[in-house]
């Protein structure tokens, strides 16, 4: 198991999506999701068939935060160019954990 972490303070547990298999699947499926989901690479992602609010992270490739948002179901986000990594929660996940763009995260095993 993978947890997520920011200033040696762990926000939540992660599963890492980094084959083509489970980042297609990324949390389709779930009705609701433990932690979050790191999936990469990515610079965009969607809801489609999401049935639940999800705030999204997206990073760049040392896992630092460029944007948060958080996206509807069946909806499909803007790229961010410079993105690389994305980390999605539900809703109100990031708020709670106190993430916000500029802020340095990590993986830790």
């Amino acid at each position: 198991m993978s947890w997520l972490v920011a200033e040696d303070q762990v926000l939540a547990t992660l599963e890492v999506a980094d084959t083509w298999k489970t980042r297609l699947k990324g949390v389709l499926g779930h009705t609701h999701v433990e932690g979050a989901v790191l999936i990469k690479p990515a610079f965009s992602v969607h809801t489609i068939g999401v049935k639940f609010e999800l705030d999204v992270a997206y990073c760049d490739q040392d896992l630092r935060v460029l944007d948060v948002v958080t996206m509807a179901p069946n909806r499909v986000g803007m790229p961010r160019i410079r993105s690389r990594q994305v980390i999605e929660a539900p809703k109100g996940s990031f708020e709670r954990w106190g993430v916000r763009a500029g802020d340095q995260l990590e993986v830790r095993l």
